[in-house]
């Protein structure tokens, strides 16, 4: 059983925004390089990287959608109180 997720996310204003970067990182672009570019979130510097978290520890979709996720896959775009994220699956444990 997953205990643990690392992730990254790219977190932009809106749901048209996050599906241009979705479609971008789907024909090829590197996920790491789209976060510094467009993330507005302090994550972003790191190319999204939000290390890694147990239940609990971030919001209810973010995190449903980051635990059902496979190793590697990116996500489509997920809507929170912060605005709309792209995550991907960096590792689980």
């Amino acid at each position: 059983m997953v205990t643990q997720v690392r992730a990254s996310h790219i977190l932009v204003k809106n749901e048209d925004e996050a599906k241009k970067i979705k479609e971008l990182i789907d024909n090829g672009k590197n996920f790491g390089e789209l976060a510094k570019q467009n993330s507005t979130c302090p994550s972003g510097k790191k190319g999204g990287d939000l290390g890694w978290f147990k239940h609990g520890q971030m919001v209810r979709p973010f995190e449903k959608t980051a635990f059902n996720m496979k190793k590697g896959q990116v996500s489509e775009p997920v809507k929170t109180q912060f605005g709309w994220h792209i995550i991907k699956l960096v590792d689980t444990k």
